[in-house]
């Protein structure tokens, strides 16, 4: 069950932990869920991203991606690597928030109180299938968009007519399952064009549509959710886990080690 949400009448602020190149928020599931539920209500848009070793080193290795990121309104610790960094960079309240938990309560958060929901990305089997499933849990669930892009870049003309349908929808609350790192770069193209609010989820589309099976939470929170994921998938997964994993761990001991300073 979601949490008790209490709003507030500004937007909460909460503590930004340097992580490398990234700096992830000091959040929980109810102070995510208020955090969008404000910028839903401000009704001028806006985007939030899940931080993962892939994100952290996609950021370190391209500066002008990490700062897409590090734009974002909410940067969320979605992997428990990132969520130990916080731990242990002194910020012992740090806890994760994954995407695909989010995405649900999010929805469940929606249906209860009339926001209209959209979901952009994936392929076009995975967005029938997480139709068909909120209309039987949350039939409340007013899903105002469902769009798969095309998997290649788009033309000038069907961005545009994608990003008028989006506007013309009526989405207040948009995830996005292009996965890491286009998504984030569509949400930081899109911010000024749409009043959605977005959602980076990635892969939470294929675990909610039930195309991909989800790690045993055991696994994720002994931080092992990754090996899980590659044996699922590992001719797509293995240079992500395999080369940047170990990257990331390096880095993460020159930082807390004080021989590195990564620089905001």
């Amino acid at each position: 069950m979601p949490p008790e949400i209490e709003m507030e009448s500004e937007l909460e602020q909460s503590t930004r932990v340097r992580i490398i190149d990234l700096n992830v928020d000091i959040c929980d599931h109810a102070s995510v869920i208020r955090r969008i539920a404000e910028l839903v209500r401000r009704g001028t848009g806006g985007y939030a991203c899940f931080s993962t070793v892939h994100m952290v080193m996609e950021s370190h290795d391209n500066p002008e991606y990490g700062a897409k990121v590090n734009a974002a309104d909410i940067v969320i610790p979605d992997g428990m690597p990132l969520v130990w960094m916080q731990k242990m960079l002194g910020q012992k309240d740090a806890a994760r928030v994954r995407a695909n938990d989010l995405m649900i309560m999010l929805c469940r958060y929606a249906s209860e109180n009339g926001l209209n929901v959209g979901f952009y990305g994936g392929k076009q089997e995975v967005i029938n299938a997480i139709i068909v499933r909120a209309k039987i849990e949350l039939p409340d669930l007013y899903i105002a968009y469902a769009y798969s892009p095309p998997f290649r870049p788009l033309t000038d003309e069907e961005d545009a007519k994608i990003t008028s349908d989006i506007r013309e929808s009526g989405a207040q609350i948009l995830f996005m399952g292009l996965g890491c790192p286009k998504q984030e770069n569509w949400m930081a193209a899109h911010k000024d064009k749409l009043n959605s609010v977005m959602l980076g989820v990635g892969a939470s589309f294929d675990f909610y549509g039930g195309n991909v099976k989800e790690s045993p939470e055991w696994l994720g929170v002994l931080g092992l959710e990754w090996l899980f994921r590659l044996t699922q998938e590992p001719k797509r997964l293995w240079r992500r886990y395999l080369i940047l994993n170990p990257r990331f761990m390096w880095l993460a001991m020159l930082q807390l080690s004080g021989i590195k300073k990564f620089k905001r």
